[in-house]
């Protein structure tokens, strides 16, 4: 049975340069519109793990969700950017063996570490389940 062990989504800081430079280019009117997409763009992504897979939601009007079975996740990278590490946030890269998605990336997450470690462990859990390893070619 599959079980939810995390949900969460991107923050808006993703996208301050964007707001800041709207703000300042206000008075045209238009950018107030582009921030207002870009920042439903954001509030639409929504990122769920689950023990078979990872999901991610996309989409404002029209939506499109992406899986990812975890089994397929050969390496996990955590980059923290000085501004998003002020506030504890970062992003968790998933190099995959899935052809649609070689690369993942959830952005700017909550304790990326803990999503990193969560992932790892849901990678390893699957893996065993479906008796699937790893195949290194040097």
């Amino acid at each position: 049975m599959e079980e939810k062990l995390w949900e969460g989504g991107p923050s808006q800081l993703t996208r301050l340069g964007t707001y800041l430079l709207c703000l300042l280019l206000a008075p045209l009117v238009i950018p107030i519109f582009f921030a207002l997409a870009k920042y439903l763009q954001v509030r639409s992504c929504r990122y769920e793990l689950t023990n078979e897979r990872l999901r991610v939601r996309r989409g404002v009007l029209s939506r499109r969700t992406d899986e990812l079975e975890l089994y397929r996740v050969r390496d996990l990278t955590v980059v923290e950017p000085f501004f998003l590490r002020l506030v504890g946030r970062g992003h968790v890269i998933l190099d995959t063996t899935d052809a649609s998605t070689p690369q993942l990336t959830l952005e700017a997450v909550a304790d990326p570490q803990k999503v990193r470690d969560l992932v790892r462990r849901g990678v390893e859990a699957r893996r065993q389940v479906a008796g699937v390893r790893p195949l290194e070619v040097h």
